[in-house]
């Protein structure tokens, strides 16, 4: 049976938590002073010590300083004031998390539900590394770099706790992905992961969307609407792209954070909360403040624990990892493998990669598409001095040829231009617009692959998802 110990000085306070955990099925035992919860501690070993900070005979942080007396207990540390420094502190010292008093039941309830002895959690991030070297993967994340064993070591660090995470990194380096491999860690595992991109939700429908909404609370309100943090109950919400998130709203973000509470648009009480944030940007913190684009005490707040992702340019050694296990699941859901030939693995580590991870996932599913035999050479993959390496006019290929793009120096010139102008081409005069010249392109390469919307999108080095999108809006505007 879980045990769990209380080390409170208020004895009210003491007895009504060990009440409420007596009712959870947990055996408890209660300490007024750390000489009480050292005694405590050497008779049984706790499962879960619920910790106040303030004592008679000192801190409640002093119980750390002996590492072998709560090595195997999970330390919630109970303090009446949140802040920067207690989170940090209880980090570093080991605490999982900490509640603010007075303690709620809720909460209570949250912490016992994720009681997990330190040892198991240690082990599996043991088993993880022990196998970073023969598969290359920790969790979700894959590569075998230094930078990549620092992430790594934080994710370690930090997975088991219950404090906030800040990852940063530019687009495509995999943020989102961390942050799940923290989730899948954590002791809120069984509870929901949930993620939102806070610049791919309208202003005006944001706050509803993470907070929820009261029916009849605007027009549309025709229905209660339960937000991110009611959804995500006892598990993580990961909110990317916080720096887009609008300020007034970051006021009420940094108002739940600070008091586990939030309201529903068009409510009139508060509700509480028991949600991990993991929060991300593709702008540096400081520079997105400097800018006005975040809110200082919230970066602060959020700013517990950073982990800085590293572009896919300063760990080129992970590429052949990441390209081959790319190809290989997309080998499964096409129903035909296929490999690299050790020139394309060092062309692909050649390459410098703007778009990181995603622009690598992407130019392996246009190669393997393109393609006609069992194995990739360098023709469809990026080339260091330009995107994409064009194969030689008389070099045989069973594929239609790439198509050319010219530029003219005058819109006067554009009707010679097309009669000069190979067959396979799309002409582009100077003035139109960028818009213009992206449905030209992607129009005329549609007709070039006979409409073969696979092919095009693996051509053009775009999701099938965004082409379908670029098609229905084009109907829709010639509709229109």
């Amino acid at each position: 049976m879980t045990h769990a110990l209380i080390v409170d000085d208020d004895v009210d306070s003491a007895a009504m938590l060990s009440e409420l955990i007596a009712l959870q099925g947990l055996t408890v035992a209660t300490a007024n002073s750390l000489r009480d919860a050292r005694k405590q501690l050497a008779l049984q070993t706790p499962d879960l010590v619920l910790l106040d900070l303030r004592l008679p005979d000192g801190s409640g942080m002093d119980l750390f300083s002996d590492p072998e007396l709560v090595a195997d207990s999970e330390v919630v540390l109970m303090t009446g004031h949140a802040s920067l420094e207690t989170s940090i502190l209880a980090l570093r010292l080991g605490a999982v998390d900490y509640l603010v008093k007075p303690v709620t039941l809720k909460h209570l309830q949250g912490v016992l539900s994720r009681v997990t002895k330190p040892a198991v959690l240690k082990a599996e991030v043991a088993g993880l590394t022990a196998n970073l070297a023969s598969t290359g993967n920790f969790g979700q994340l894959w590569g075998r770099s230094p930078c990549m064993q620092r992430v790594y070591e934080q994710i370690s660090r930090v997975a088991g706790s219950g404090v906030t995470v800040f990852i940063t990194g530019e687009s495509g380096t995999g943020k989102e992905v961390v942050a799940q491999t923290i989730h899948e860690l954590s002791r809120r595992r069984k509870m929901p992961f949930l993620g939102v991109n806070c610049g791919a939700i309208s202003p005006n429908l944001i706050e509803s969307e993470i907070f929820g909404h009261e029916k009849g609370s605007f027009t549309g309100a025709d229905r209660q609407h339960q937000g991110f943090f009611e959804r995500a109950a006892g598990g993580t919400l990961f909110l990317d792209e916080i720096t887009e998130m609008p300020l007034d709203l970051q006021v009420k973000l940094l108002r739940v954070l600070e008091t586990g509470r939030f309201m529903r648009v068009g409510a009139a009480q508060s509700q509480e909360t028991d949600v991990r944030i993991i929060a991300a940007t593709n702008r540096s913190p400081m520079q997105a403040v400097a800018d006005g684009h975040l809110r200082v005490d919230l970066m602060y707040r959020l700013n517990v624990f950073p982990i800085e992702m590293p572009p896919l340019r300063e760990r080129l050694s992970d590429v052949p990892l990441l390209a081959g296990r790319f190809l290989r699941l997309i080998g499964e859901q096409e129903g035909k493998e296929k490999s690299f030939t050790p020139e394309a693995l060092e062309q692909l580590s050649a390459y410098h990669w703007p778009g990181n991870v995603r622009e690598l996932r992407n130019a392996v599913q246009r190669a393997y598409v393109m393609a006609t035999g069992g194995s990739i050479d360098t023709q469809w993959l990026p080339h260091p001095t330009g995107w994409p390496q064009q194969r030689p006019v008389d070099a045989p290929d069973s594929a239609p040829a790439p198509l050319t793009r010219v530029a003219e120096p005058a819109v006067a010139a554009e009707v010679q231009t097309r009669a000069e102008a190979p067959r396979d081409a799309v002409v582009l005069p100077l003035g139109i617009s960028l818009a213009e010249a992206e449905q030209k392109l992607i129009l005329a390469t549609l007709e070039h692959y006979g409409r073969q919307k696979e092919r095009t999108a693996a051509a053009l080095g775009i999701s099938l998802k965004t082409l379908y999108n670029r098609l229905k809006q084009y109907a829709a505007d010639d509709k229109d």
